[in-house]
């Protein structure tokens, strides 16, 4: 196909320089042809239809050597006149038509370069050596106009061409950036899903661990609390469910939009997630500072995310049975403290990816504008700070 369209543009070039080139002979001929200075035409005709026949021939170069054929055309112009002939427009055809397609494939400096030089040139001939009939105003005039003329023509359509590139580049690089910028929001969702998994996963599993343990080591001295963890053990499992359809469910397809959407968690699940590790051994107490203040969708998800990953990482990598939870609300600021007495436990040598959790929460609070800080307190203990701006 594409073989196809360039045979066919060669031919159609091939077709429009062989009508412009005879036409433009044809045009010269009357020229050539015409009483100069009171002689006789027959005896000196022949040298200006040589003269306009090169002239003609080169036109069909001025798309891939515009400077050699204006060049070409110039001299042949220059001899034109220096033989008698009057400057009109058709004696000057060939070089008008290498001049338009000069400027339209080079820069305005060569193209007007060019045509002066040809303004003074045919000029200088036509008073030198030109027709003696001809008016002195055409011999000044007529090569500035018909040399003028084109160029600046010819400088349009350049000038036109850059524009409809320029356009059709910025119109590339906003589809590849569009393109872009899908991708980034593409795995940016992805991370963000797999912070959600981990610490949906890790949270529930932690939890389930740690009432399985307890279960079985009350089994046989105390079943009812045994059978009273296994409870909260199935309640443990559900809402890890709960949480997993939540997480997933923006990865459904349209097949699946008949089933309801699970709410994604946020700090109105406060009690239910404190809650929540009262099986693991670890009581968590909650203080409000300050009136309590709506917080932005993404900002509410971050902080439950992080309180949820803070109080896990108390659970495994502490010997602390309490923990405290401070929601301090202020002005355009919402700051989660997490705090615990226990003596934190190094990772063991099956833990090699500890360390992860505080990356994530940084990442999470990072993501809604916020920022976060964790690390030993001085007296003690362990102790997670994440600021999260109301506004997002």
């Amino acid at each position: 196909m594409i073989d196809s369209l360039q045979r066919y543009a060669r031919r159609r070039h091939l077709a429009l320089d062989a009508l412009l080139v005879l036409g433009l002979f044809g045009c010269s001929l009357l020229t050539c042809m015409g009483v100069l200075d009171g002689q006789d035409p027959p005896g000196t005709w022949w040298p200006g239809v040589l003269v306009c026949a090169v002239s003609c021939a080169a036109l069909p170069w001025r798309r891939t050597r515009p400077r050699a054929t204006a060049a070409l055309t110039m001299a042949g112009a220059l001899v034109m006149t220096a033989l008698g002939h009057l400057i009109t427009a058709l004696l000057l055809g060939p070089l008008t038509v290498a001049l338009f397609s000069l400027a339209a494939r080079t820069n305005r400096r060569t193209a007007n370069t060019v045509a002066g030089l040809g303004i003074v040139l045919l000029t200088a001939t036509a008073l030198l050596a030109g027709a003696s009939a001809e008016p002195l105003m055409v011999k000044l005039l007529s090569p500035a106009f018909w040399l003028l003329l084109p160029t600046s023509l010819g400088t349009l359509n350049r000038v036109h061409k850059a524009y409809l590139e320029a356009v059709q580049a910025r119109a590339e690089h906003a589809e590849r950036t569009r393109d872009e910028e899908a991708r980034r929001r593409v795995t940016e969702e992805r991370l963000r899903i797999a912070r959600d998994l981990h610490d949906v996963v890790a949270h529930h599993l932690v939890l389930a661990s740690m009432q399985a343990g307890a279960a079985a080591r009350f089994f046989r001295p105390q079943p009812e609390k045994a059978e009273r963890v296994l409870a909260e053990l199935s309640v443990a499992t559900s809402a890890a469910l709960r949480e997993l359809r939540a997480t997933v469910g923006v990865l459904r397809g349209p097949q699946d939009e008949e089933q309801p959407a699970v709410p994604a968690p946020g700090l109105a699940g406060l009690a239910d997630l404190t809650g929540s590790f009262r099986g693991a051994g670890l009581a968590v107490t909650v203080s409000v500072g300050g009136a309590r203040l709506p917080l932005p969708a993404s900002t509410d998800l971050t902080a439950y995310r992080i309180l949820q990953e803070a109080l896990t990482n108390v659970t495994k990598h502490s010997a602390a049975r309490e923990a405290r939870v401070c929601l301090d609300y202020s002005p355009g600021l919402f700051r989660l403290t997490v705090t615990n007495d226990g003596v934190v436990r190094p990772p063991g040598p099956r833990d090699p990816h500890s360390g992860y959790g505080i990356l994530g929460m940084r990442e999470r609070a990072r993501s809604v504008g916020g920022r976060l800080s964790a690390g030993p307190r001085p007296g003690g203990g362990f102790e997670v700070v994440a600021d999260l701006p109301l506004t997002h």
